[in-house]
């Protein structure tokens, strides 16, 4: 049997990015991947300018919402295998103990919910930010992490997190 492995995405907010990279891994990566995600200041409802992104591609919406991160450093929480942040906010503040010593990576995204302007370039933040993480997460899909060392695969995930 395959191995199976968790995936949390931190964000600020928990209310665009890091869904969305949540949306798209347990979309593609089903067969092997559990995406989470979580935020250091959840807003408490998910973007809903994410959430018409999240439709416009055909993927569901409804089992999203914007938590805490403390949500995964309980006891009883999953195991991450990989922790991800997608925001400099998260990944600069100090991140919970994860158990497990999950692989960390920083896949940086410009926040789609600062951008203001016209309903046209505010859509073109959300569709910008969504296809970034959408190739990152293609290239995290692509690796073959069952041969690879821990230290291969630290060094992969984080060479992602500078693909544009």
């Amino acid at each position: 049997m395959d191995k199976h492995y968790n995936v949390l995405f931190l964000c600020t907010g928990n209310s665009a990015r890091s869904i969305f990279a949540e949306a798209l891994l347990n979309h593609r990566g089903a067969k092997s991947f559990r995406a989470f995600s979580a935020g250091s200041h959840p807003t408490g409802q998910v973007n809903p300018h994410a959430l018409a992104q999240l439709r416009a591609v055909g993927l569901p919406t409804e089992a999203y919402r914007s938590k805490s991160w403390d949500e995964f450093a309980r006891p009883n929480a999953p195991r991450m295998d990989f922790v991800f942040t997608v925001c400099d906010s998260a990944a600069a503040e100090l991140c919970p103990v994860w158990p497990g010593q999950p692989i960390t990576a920083h896949w940086g995204v410009p926040d789609p919910a600062a951008v203001k302007g016209s309903p046209e370039e505010i859509q073109r933040a959300f569709r910008d930010a969504f296809i970034t993480l959408s190739r990152r997460i293609d290239l995290f899909l692509s690796l073959p992490l069952a041969s690879l060392d821990l230290l291969a695969v630290k060094k992969e995930v984080d060479r992602i997190g500078r693909e544009r």
